[in-house]
């Protein structure tokens, strides 16, 4: 079995509501183990023998049906999660400024997402190839290169973004299981 993070896009910002009591049950039916929520923002772990994408296919089934929506996850191992998040270049605690990580599930289209980020002069680092870091200024984030270009709805299906310090609490909730 492999621990997974599980991260829906767009759950409890801006239009699908989702309390994580559900979240849970829809992800309890699925051929998983142990799952945990974190935060209310579409973040779980669990633990699977189903491959990272057939996990991802399948919770976007089940979310569709249970909750309405045109469901998008990403899907990562626990372990390329650790990876990911110690690759960060920018401090998670820094009273300036917040770390991000914009995940896709389509690396063409996240290399898309990269270059249109650059040109519209967004500060970021690719980390890898499903992962792109990059920081704003608290209280900015919405008007950042990045989150103005990632929020076009091409990137949609394909990319979500988690806070430094959620991914953090992410790792934290899968050690424990």
């Amino acid at each position: 079995m492999t621990t997974y993070a599980i991260l829906l896009r767009g759950v409890n910002v801006g239009g699908v509501n989702m309390l994580m009591d559900a979240l849970r049950d829809t992800l309890s039916r699925l051929p998983v183990a142990g799952v945990r929520t974190v935060l209310a923002s579409g973040n779980a772990v669990a633990s699977s023998a189903l491959s990272a994408a057939e996990l991802k296919a399948v919770a976007e089934d089940a979310l569709r049906k249970d909750f309405g929506y045109e469901a998008w996850v990403v899907v990562t191992t626990l372990d390329r999660l650790r990876e990911l998040t110690a690759a960060v270049p920018y401090p998670p605690d820094d009273p300036e400024t917040h770390a991000y990580v914009t995940f896709g599930s389509d690396a063409g289209m996240l290399t898309e997402l990269f270059e249109a980020a650059a040109e519209a002069g967004a500060e970021q680092v690719r980390i890898g190839p499903e992962a792109i870091a990059w920081p704003s200024p608290k209280g900015g984030t919405l008007d950042s290169a990045m989150s103005k270009v990632s929020s076009k709805p091409r990137y949609k299906a394909h990319t979500t973004t988690r806070n430094v310090r959620t991914l953090q609490k992410i790792l934290a909730a899968g050690e424990k299981m």
